[in-house]
Formats: structure tokens, C-alpha cells, sequence
């Protein structure tokens, strides 16, 4: 038996998950203590010196007096914010239709089994026991579908408001010096990393409580109905992704196009009227997409691996300690993460800018290390000595040392795609550099430098994932790689963190520039983003690394529950499904693409206009019209984000109710491996153009001023080959990892329906 008791267990989850909300929101207090509002007479020096809420200015030219800077922060924060708000509020109605939409069709279509009987059936995997009706399975279902996306769009939501919250503070605090600058962006960060994996945790684990009470003994059932809540968090998560990724990169780009290249004025200057638009889609896309997605993975690795323990030995002897394991390593996660998190805010000061990306790779590895340490403890402490695994109709026999190795090796192997993603993406390793240096000759060697990195690094992650796979599945089949997963996924507040932390610099920097502070401010805010930059990449990297692995287990599951023995890639029903599966991310890709292009060339029109028609606007004497392009971008991101929503959401229903299961097994097999590939290409081709025109930009070593300065024709070329990559870093390449995982989320949500009534063509 296990040393935890069930009544421990009980205690520990929502008690991690208490500690986890409490301290996101001591960071935002903390946070807070920072002034927006102009004050008279400045603040008495606080007592803390370290954190500095009153630290006198560095800069003599900037005192601490200076109204109008303040004033100005302030006025062009409310705007971003509220650009943000109300663009997301639009947003999540046309997605709160969706929603309710496809919860009737889950009910519908899962009710439709046992044709909506209210009898007890017998079991799926064990047909001497009866279990709940269908219909049951159905409601509950249902209602987790609904809770999974009321608390993805949650998380979306929250981070967007501390986001927007932060960036003014991280600008004032620049004017102090590059460590107190660093310190506001990385606790709004993670505020948002804590909210979420405590939330995500906590939601999950009352869903489990409550639908207890209807089922009972009948874990079978139980857990089934809870793949709906990773289906929930991943459904919005796509829209969340999809829509905020459009409406960023049409801003971007038609912001940078003109801006720099046509008209040679800084980026973000307030006389560009596209400015606010590209601010306001850092907050939507990189911080509510992103937050949304991770969200989905959680929701998803844990609804994975709680489906296939419910008919292995923990289900079938009711452990519920066992059962929790997924759970509880969630929970050593927050603990360990909120240990990470001090090092980078309270044990070590940042001094100077070279000081910034160590200290960001440090919080991966010192958390690594740490979780490795924290699941043994949980392994030892939950889990029996040993225990069967369900494998394909088998019971396999495992080891608790097994499975710890299982969860050590999903985690080690995020570590190796962080690395590598920023080994290709900073602009402090040679690969970046040689594309920066491709400038010389223009735009199409850039081009051509860019995509060749793109594609060379993909080729260790994929060995790091398939490595897992392999170790994972050896030792604990299926519930190996969903337990490798969530052991990927286990560090995500640290993560979330580290990833948050990059759009807000970037919107401090651009508030920095439209306020009009002095060029060392804006150099510091630079640094600041540039590391950003890299740890967005890593974040992706992981974002992509973790879906490939959740979207096997949830494959595993799915398989499993349909009933299917084994997919023969030989018979052709499968191996159409894996060819047109391949074929999915492209045709998503491209769509999300022409969206961002057709977009951008809307934008680009209207800030040529704005330039050529309003007089003084050059000069700085006029305004821009910043609501239009606000308005350009929202309405095309809405009117864009249905088609890619509806190709990922409507396929497995199609294939499995028209085609069978079979089909349909081939056709999550061939996304998942055509879609890991360009996903991790797509974002990282993206992040090195981005830091090739940033290494030029700063001018930091010998071989950058050769390529510079800003408005130099190596600088024009890298600005193009940024603006190109944008949609890629930032549209398609990330919201591919959730059209891997959602297609596989939904097939096994459906996947009773599809087994009873699917392959309606092959039954003619």
C-alpha cells in the first residue's frame, strides 16, 4: 500500500492548489506597489531596498518628479488595456456560442450510444459488472466540457489583465536600472503561471469530487466523462490562439512594413497609428493564446492519464491515492515552482543586462532539478510497489521505480527541447547570427538562412520526444507517455512565467518609446525583450514537445476505448487516414497564414493612408487614428478564426462517423507527426528572424555594427525576413500543438459514439 492515505491525498491537492492561488497573488500585490499615478513630492525611500518600491532614480536627466512621463505611461497603459478587454469580451461571445453549440452536440451524440436509456449497461472493459447509462456519461460529459472551457478562457482572461497591469510598472521601473525593471515583468509572469496550474488543478480535482458522489464505485464511467474537460480547455484554447495570433501579426506587420521600412521611423513610435494595435495583440495572442494553450495541455495530459488508471489496477481496486497520481504531481509542481520562482526575484539580483537570459535559463534548470527530487518523493510516498497498467486489453505488470522514470524522462526531455529552441532562436549562439549575417545581400538569402535553421532544428527535439516515447511506453505503456507528459508539463508555472514575461517587456519597451523616455530607457527595456524573445521560443518548444506527448497518450486512450486491437498502417482504411492526417496541419497552416496576410494588407492600406492624409502626422504635430487599426485588426481576427476552428473541430467527427474508427486512427497518427515537425520549424524559424533583426538593431558586438545601423540595408532585409516569420512564430506554428492535441481530445470524448455507430460508408 501506499504511505499517503486516501484522506492525506484529499488534503494535499486543493491545499497545493490554495498555496499556489495565494502566492500568485502576493507577487500581484507586490506588483502593485509599484505607482502608475503621477505623485506629488515622490515617494520616501522603502526599507526594502532589494525590491526598491523608492529607490532614487539612476538617471539625473529622468527625476523622480517628472509628471508628465508618469502621466503619460499611465494614459497609453489604459489603452492597451482597454483595447485588450474589450477585443477578448468580443471574442468569447462569439466562442460562448460555439461553446454551447458543441456541449448540446457532445450530448447528443454520446447520449445517442445506449439510444438515451436510463438502464445501467455492463462495463467496457470489464463485462461482468454493470456501470451508469450512457446517458450519463453523456450529462457529465457534457458539463466538464463546459467547465474545461469556462476555466481555459479564465486563465486567458487573467493573464491578459496582469499583463496589461505590468507593462506600464516594468517601464517606470527601467528608469532604475535593468534588475527592478526585470523583477516586475518576471512576478507578473508569474502571477499568471501560479493562477493557472493552481486553477487548472483545483477545478479538476472538484469536477473528480463531485461527479464521485453520482458514480460511485463506477470509475470506468467517471473518469470517462472527465475527458471532457480537456476537451473544454483545448476547444477555446484554439480560438484563443488562432484569433489573438491574427489579430497580433496583422498589427505587427503593417506596423513594421510602413513604419520601418517605408517610412525609416523607430518601431513603436506614437506617430505610427498602428502602434496600439500591436501592443494590445502582445496581450492577446502571446499572453491569453498561450496561457489558454497550456491550460489545454494540462487539462489534457492529466484527462489521459486519469482514463487509462481508471481500468488498471488503481481503478479497478479503487486507489483513489494511486488513482491521483497525475494529480499530485501537478501539485509537487506548484511547490517546486514557487521555490524556482524566489531564486529569480529574492535570492540573486540582476545587475547588469548580460545577467537577464542566465537568469531565465536558470529558473528551468534549478526547477528541473528540483521536480526530479519531487517526484521520487510523490512516486514513493502514493504509488504501490508495484501495480498492473491496462495495454491494449492486457494488464501489464509495473513498478513504482518504473513509472518515476516515466515522469523523469518527460521532464529532462522539455529541458532538452528548451535548450535546443533557444540554441537556435538567441541571438547569442552562431545560428541566429549567421541569418543576421545573410543580411548583407538582401532579404532573399535571409530568407532562404532562416528557413534552412528552421527546418536543421527539429532535428534533436524529435529525438528527445521519441526517446521518451520510447522509454515511457516500455516501461508503462499508454500510461507511461501521459505520466512523460504531465512530467513535461509539471514545471508549467515556472514556464508560463518565463514565457508571460517576454510580451510584457515588449509592451513596456513600446511605452517606453511612445512615451518618449530617454534612448537608455528604451536600451533597457530592449534587453529585456530580446530575452524575452528567446524564452517565448522556449516556451513554445515545450508547448510543442508536451502536445506531441499528451496527443499519444490521448491516442493510446482513445484506441483503447474504441476497442481496437491494433492499427494496421497496411490496410488501406488506415493508410488513407494517416496520408489526408499528414496533409491537416498544412492545410491548416495555410489558412491562418492568408488570414494574417490578408489582414495585414488591410492594415498596411490604412497606415499608408493615415500618413499620406493626415497633415502634421509625420512632423508629430497630429494624432494618429489608432481605433481604426484597433478595429481592422479585431474584425478581421474574429471573421478569420472560424474557418482554421471549424477544419480542426469538424474533422474527427466527420472521419469517425463516416469512415469508422479505424480511419480515424490513422488520421490522428499522420497530424500528430506531419504536425509536430512544422509546428517546431514553423516557431523557431519565426524567433530567429526576430532575433537576427534585434542583434543588428543593438549593435552590441563588432560583427553587428558591421550589419547596422537601424535603417541600413542589412537592417531593412532582416526586417523583412522578421515580418515574414512573424505569422509563423506566432499563428500557425503555435496553434498547430493544439490541433494535434484537440483532434485526439475530441476523438476519444467521441469515441463511444464512434465505436457504436461510426463507418457509416464502409456499412453501405
Amino acid at each position: 500500500m501506499a504511505l499517503l492515505s486516501d484522506l492525506g491525498t484529499e488534503i494535499v491537492i486543493p491545499v497545493c492548489a490554495v498555496i499556489g492561488i495565494a502566492f500568485s497573488l502576493f507577487q500581484w500585490y507586490l506588483v502593485s506597489r509599484v505607482k502608475v499615478k503621477p505623485d506629488h513630492g515622490g515617494e520616501p525611500a522603502a526599507k526594502n531596498g532589494k525590491n526598491g518600491y523608492g529607490d532614487y532614480l539612476i538617471d539625473e536627466e529622468e527625476s523622480i518628479n517628472d509628471q508628465d512621463v508618469v502621466a503619460k505611461c499611465a494614459e497609453i497603459q489604459n489603452a492597451i488595456s482597454e483595447g485588450a478587454t474589450s477585443f477578448l469580451f468580443t471574442e468569447y461571445q462569439y466562442v460562448g456560442i460555439f461553446m454551447v453549440a458543441f456541449a448540446v452536440l457532445i450530448f447528443l451524440f454520446l447520449g445517442s450510444v445506449e439510444g438515451f436509456s436510463t438502464k445501467s449497461q455492463a462495463c467496457t472493459y470489464n463485462k461482468d459488472k454493470l456501470c451508469k447509462p450512457a446517458l450519463a456519461t453523456a450529462l457529465f460529459s457534457t458539463i466538464s466540457f463546459v467547465l474545461g472551457a469556462i476555466t481555459s478562457v479564465l486563465s486567458g482572461f487573467f493573464g491578459m489583465k496582469i499583463a496589461t497591469y505590468a507593462n506600464a510598472r516594468t517601464t517606470l521601473e527601467a528608469r532604475k536600472g535593468v534588475g527592478k525593471a526585470f523583477i516586475v515583468a518576471f512576478r507578473s509572469g508569474a502571477v499568471m503561471g501560479f493562477l493557472l496550474a493552481a486553477n487548472g488543478l483545483l477545478v479538476l480535482y472538484i469536477t473528480i469530487n463531485v461527479f464521485k458522489i453520482y458514480y460511485g464505485e463506477d470509475w470506468e464511467g467517471l473518469f470517462e466523462a472527465i475527458t471532457g474537460y480537456g476537451l473544454g480547455g483545448s476547444s477555446m484554447a484554439l480560438f484563443g490562439r488562432v484569433g489573438g495570433g491574427i489579430y497580433t501579426k496583422a498589427a505587427d506587420v503593417g506596423a513594421d512594413l510602413v513604419g520601418k521600412v517605408e517610412r525609416n521611423i523607430p518601431e513603436d513610435d506614437p506617430r505610427n497609428p498602428a502602434v496600439i494595435a500591436d501592443n494590445v495583440g502582445d496581450n492577446v495572442g502571446d499572453i491569453a493564446g498561450m496561457g489558454s494553450d497550456l491550460f489545454g495541455s494540462y487539462a489534457e495530459a492529466s484527462c489521459a492519464a486519469l482514463v487509462v488508471a481508471s481500468i488498471s489496477s488503481f481503478g479497478l481496486t479503487h486507489d483513489f491515492t494511486a488513482m491521483c497520481y497525475p494529480l499530485l504531481i501537478s501539485s509537487m509542481g506548484i511547490l517546486v515552482c514557487l521555490i524556482t520562482t524566489l531564486f529569480a526575484t529574492d535570492f540573486f539580483e540582476i545587475k547588469a543586462v548580460k545577467e537577464i537570459e542566465p537568469a531565465l535559463k536558470k529558473q528551468l534548470i534549478i526547477s528541473t532539478i528540483l521536480m526530479t527530487v519531487g517526484i521520487a518523493i510523490v512516486t514513493w510516498t502514493c504509488l504501490p510497489s508495484s501495480f498492473t497498467i491496462f495495454n491494449f486489453g492486457a494488464q501489464k505488470v509495473v513498478k513504482n521505480w518504473e513509472l518515476f522514470l516515466c515522469v523523469c524522462v518527460g521532464l529532462w526531455a522539455g529541458l532538452i527541447i528548451g535548450f535546443v529552441t533557444e540554441y537556435y532562436t538567441s541571438n547569442a549562439y552562431s545560428p541566429v547570427q549567421d541569418v543576421a549575417d545573410s543580411c548583407r545581400t538582401g532579404a532573399a538569402t535571409n530568407v532562404i538562412f532562416g528557413l534552412a535553421l528552421g527546418y536543421k532544428s527539429v532535428i534533436i527535439p524529435i529525438f528527445a520526444i521519441a526517446v521518451s516515447i520510447f522509454v515511457s511506453f516500455s516501461f508503462a505503456a499508454m500510461y507511461g507517455i501521459a505520466v512523460a507528459a504531465l512530467g513535461m508539463l509539471s514545471t508549467i508555472a515556472t514556464g508560463l512565467a518565463i514565457d508571460a514575461y517576454g510580451p510584457i517587456s515588449d509592451n513596456a519597451g513600446g511605452i517606453a518609446e511612445m512615451a518618449g523616455m530617454s534612448h537608455r530607457i528604451r536600451e533597457r527595456t530592449d534587453a529585456l525583450d530580446a530575452a524575452g524573445n528567446t524564452t517565448a521560443a522556449i516556451g513554445k518548444g515545450f508547448a510543442i514537445g508536451s502536445a506531441a506527448l499528451v496527443s499519444l497518450a490521448l491516442f493510446g486512450a482513445f484506441v483503447s476505448r474504441a476497442g481496437i486491437t491494433k492499427v494496421d498502417v497496411l490496410t488501406p482504411k488506415v493508410f488513407i487516414g494517416l496520408l489526408v492526417g499528414a496533409m491537416l496541419p498544412y492545410w491548416f497552416s495555410a489558412m491562418t497564414m492568408k488570414s494574417v496576410g490578408s489582414a495585414a494588407l488591410k492594415m498596411v492600406e490604412e497606415v499608408r493612408r493615415q500618413f499620406n492624409e493626415i497633415p502634421g502626422l509625420m512632423e508629430g504635430t497630429a494624432k494618429p487614428d489608432y481605433a481604426t487599426c484597433v478595429k481592422i485588426s479585431t474584425d478581421a481576427s474574429l471573421r478569420e478564426m472560424i474557418p482554421p476552428g471549424a477544419l480542426v473541430m469538424l474533422t474527427p467527427l466527420i472521419v469517425g462517423t463516416f469512415f469508422g474508427v479505424e480511419t480515424l486512427s490513422g488520421v490522428l497518427a499522420g497530424s500528430l507527426i506531419s504536425g509536430v515537425q512544422i509546428a517546431i520549424s514553423a516557431s523557431n524559424t519565426g524567433g530567429a528572424w526576430d532575433n537576427a533583426k534585434k542583434y543588428i538593431e543593438a549593435g552590441a558586438s563588432e560583427h553587428a555594427r558591421t550589419l547596422g545601423p537601424k535603417g541600413s540595408e542589412p537592417h531593412k532585409a532582416a526586417v523583412i525576413g522578421d515580418t515574414i516569420g512573424d505569422p509563423l512564430k506566432d499563428t500557425s506554428g503555435p496553434s498547430l500543438n493544439i490541433l494535434i492535441k484537440l483532434m485526439a481530445v475530441e476523438s476519444l470524448v467521441f469515441a463511444p459514439f464512434f465505436a457504436t455507430h461510426g463507418g457509416l460508408l464502409f456499412k453501405l
